[in-house]
């Protein structure tokens, strides 16, 4: 069994549901002692956009910003698709801390060694 996790979200605030459980999946992983990372595509890189996340709540309660915060205070990676974020007019310089910029390769290298769940 694999000791590091990568989540792998594509939605955002399109899908609160989706996105709040992969937050909550990572900070689930974290406390669980295992190396975890989160790669945003697509939609995700919204997620790393200072603020985009304050508001963003799941049908059970939980809100998304509450795990991020986590993450944040962790230090847990969160990778965000360089072509998806400029696609989307986000630079480096509009992400929340811990939040960086990271390319398809360092996805796959990463997925090649950890498990992975995509949502």
């Amino acid at each position: 069994m694999s000791e590091n996790i990568l989540i792998i979200l594509s939605c955002g605030t399109d899908n609160p549901n989706r996105s709040t459980r992969a937050l909550f999946l990572a900070m689930a992983a974290h406390k669980a002692g295992k190396n975890t990372t989160v790669f945003l595509l697509d939609e995700g890189v919204y997620l790393a956009k200072e603020g985009l996340a304050e508001n963003l709540k799941a049908a059970t309660g939980d809100n998304a910003d509450d795990h991020l915060s986590y993450l944040q205070a962790n230090d847990v990676p969160i990778l965000v698709c360089t072509p998806c974020a400029t696609a989307r007019q986000i630079s480096e310089g509009d992400l929340i801390e811990c939040a960086r910029m990271a390319t398809a390769v360092e996805l796959i290298d990463m997925a090649c060694n950890a498990a992975v769940i995509n949502l």
